[in-house]
């Protein structure tokens, strides 16, 4: 059972969520602790003020932008949108960080809760179909493959790492002890 759900997995592929962070439930809870003593206070009537924090949590719970090896699932309020990745030309960035996914007949879609800091999740998810403007990742990663060991490392092998001496080295004064003349007894000059 467990090979068989690793299996699937390898299959799909890498996937990244973006989501509204979970720490946000909290806040949520805050509000509606801060909002009780009015809806439930002695003017009646108030009830409704319980809308803001369920909208909220509603809010918080449904938005996302789901990227796979097909596309970009994008999950919001009130609808859904799947968004595969031969039909977008490109990303466009807004001047907030906003992320806005740019298809071909020159529309772009809002992408909740991506932001310029995840392009380089973006490109390695979409292995190579989106382009990583920060330059972070290698085109090697990019197409789903670990750079060989031969590559990354320098040849360790052939240099050899000097031994260290055996006298003990006298410490450098600090350069607190250098500015204020102390640190070893001389005055300063």
């Amino acid at each position: 059972m467990a090979k068989k759900q690793q299996d699937q997995r390898a299959d799909e592929g890498r996937k990244a969520v973006f989501r509204i962070p979970t720490t946000a439930y909290l806040a949520i809870g805050l509000l509606t602790v801060c909002v009780t003593p009015i809806a439930l206070g002695e003017i009646g009537g108030f009830q409704w003020l319980y809308v803001f924090p369920l909208a909220l949590l509603v809010f918080v719970a449904r938005t996302r932008t789901v990227a796979t090896r097909e596309g970009l699932h994008i999950r919001t309020v009130f609808g859904k949108r799947d968004l595969p990745w031969s039909s977008l030309k490109g990303l466009a960035i807004t001047n907030k960080a906003r992320v806005r996914a740019v298809l071909g007949d020159d529309t772009q879609v809002s992408l909740p809760t991506v932001r310029t800091r995840h392009l380089p999740v973006l490109a390695l998810v979409s292995e190579g179909k989106i382009q990583d403007p920060s330059g972070v990742l290698s085109d090697e990663e990019l197409a789903g493959r670990k750079p060989a060991a031969a590559e990354t490392a320098p040849n360790a092998a052939q240099e050899p790492v000097p031994e260290p001496s055996p006298e003990p080295a006298e410490p450098e004064p600090s350069a607190e002890a250098e500015r204020t003349g102390g640190g070893n007894g001389k005055p300063a000059e």
